[in-house]
């Protein structure tokens, strides 16, 4: 039997890809491993981003390491596939002649063709978990329409496609029948949801509908964008109690000067309103959101406006990207990166301490408190779970030690809060 090796490198979206992937080689009758720290494989397959600097970085580093593999026979075959090689296939094929072949991000039916099976069709809606059973990523379009300055993501994605609701609501079932208890919906956009297939944006309708899907227990939604966001979706949290109080929506700036060179499309007195608004409609919601330090022409009254924003709002969650300045977008094309990239990160480092206070403020206040937690995984002398309010990888865990408690991965718990740091809680398993 054939073994192949596949590395995922960015983001949740490239997981679920990788997935769907390795479901085509298993009903190929290939063996499959995922993110092994070592290859084992006669054949090699890594995934790349090309989002930013630090992530094309990591990717042609990776692709480097897989290369000297090949060179010390560990490897037999070396492919690349993803964002990087979609946004840099000929660059790539020129420097890297070690590497077998180069796809773009979804040429999947002839990346198993050229391994000698057939692309199977009818394993649209089925994938390989690479998460823990118990939850996994939803991904529910691709592409995205927006033309904000600084992204290159439209430029390797192309423009938004929505999954058929349909397709969508299946694949739900299946990922419940498999025993997925938990749904991370995913995409570059959540609110256009629906606008190119039905001419209307019907996220909360999707929601509403894979809420009803027997087995979920969690829905979380992530990346939504502020301009023109569906207001009928906040009712759809409310009135589906496994719709989680949890949204991820990337702000990026709040200054009207930044935002209007951002091309985002929307102000800063739009921008209080919508999160008044989802505080209001959704008691007790925890919002994620990211910002961007060091865009070309960001003034220091500009990340002034920015610190205190954040200092007011008191976001949940909260990350920060320094600018990378991508080939090919609006920025890159219209400014010169004039912001330095030592003060970048300084203000970067700035919002984060603001933020780890915050954080630590909020968790605090949960100390005492019951809580639904998910167990993920037992680590050193702890159960590691997550509540309502906590996405995988990105979020805070609840740390539950192991003596005195007796817990099963994937199972909900009542634990009692009983400690915080910034980015962790501590708990033990409820009595009651």
């Amino acid at each position: 039997m054939k073994k192949i090796d596949v590395v995922t490198l960015g983001c949740s979206k490239n997981l679920v890809d990788s997935e769907s992937l390795i479901k085509q080689f298993e009903a190929g009758g290939f063996s499959v491993a995922h993110d092994s720290p070592s290859p084992k494989g006669d054949i090699a397959i890594i995934n790349t981003c090309g989002f930013i600097g630090d992530a094309k970085e990591e990717s042609i580093e990776t692709i480097l390491n897989f290369v000297e593999a090949k060179k010390r026979g560990k490897v037999k075959k070396l492919f690349v596939m993803g964002c990087l090689s979609e946004r840099y296939s000929q660059q790539l094929k020129e420097e890297l002649p070690e590497v077998d072949a180069i796809y773009g991000k979804f040429d999947w039916k002839q990346i198993v063709e050229d391994l000698g099976q057939t692309y199977r069709a009818d394993l649209i809606n089925e994938r390989s978990l690479t998460t823990p059973g118990h939850y996994a990523y939803f991904k529910i379009s691709e592409g995205c329409n927006r033309s904000c300055s600084y992204c290159a993501i439209p430029l390797i994605t192309g423009k938004h496609r929505s999954k058929p609701m349909e397709q969508l609501i299946q694949e739900a079932e299946g990922l419940a029948a498999q025993g997925v208890k938990e749904l991370q919906v995913i995409a570059q956009d959540l609110s256009f949801y629906g606008l190119d297939i039905y001419k209307q944006m019907r996220l909360a309708e999707l929601v509403h509908q894979v809420a009803d899907v027997d087995g979920i227990d969690w829905v979380r939604l992530h990346y939504a964008y502020p301009a023109g966001f569906p207001y009928n979706l906040l009712k759809v949290m409310n009135e589906h109690p496994n719709v989680c109080n949890y949204l991820d929506i990337a702000l990026q700036h709040v200054s009207d000067h930044m935002l209007q060179i951002m091309r985002r499309n929307v102000s800063k007195a739009e921008t209080y309103k919508l999160i008044e608004r989802m505080r209001k409609d959704v008691p007790g919601i925890h919002l994620r959101t990211t910002m961007i330090t060091g865009h070309p022409g960001e003034t220091e009254q500009d990340f002034k406006e920015m610190l205190a924003f954040v200092k007011e709002m008191r976001f949940e969650r909260l990350g920060v990207f320094p600018y990378s300045h991508e080939e090919d977008t609006h920025a890159y094309r219209n400014y010169k990166d004039d912001v330095p990239q030592e003060l970048k990160q300084e203000r970067a480092d700035a919002i984060m301490e603001a933020q780890e206070q915050i954080s630590r403020e909020i968790n605090e206040a949960k100390v005492g408190n019951t809580m639904k937690v998910i167990i993920d995984r037992k680590e050193d002398d702890y159960y590691v779970g997550r509540t309502e309010f906590d996405s995988p990888e990105v979020d805070p865990e609840v740390l539950i030690p192991i003596e005195g408690n007796k817990a099963e991965v994937g199972t909900f718990y009542k634990v009692k809060i009983t400690g915080a740091e910034s980015y962790d809680l501590f708990g033990e398993l409820s009595k009651d």
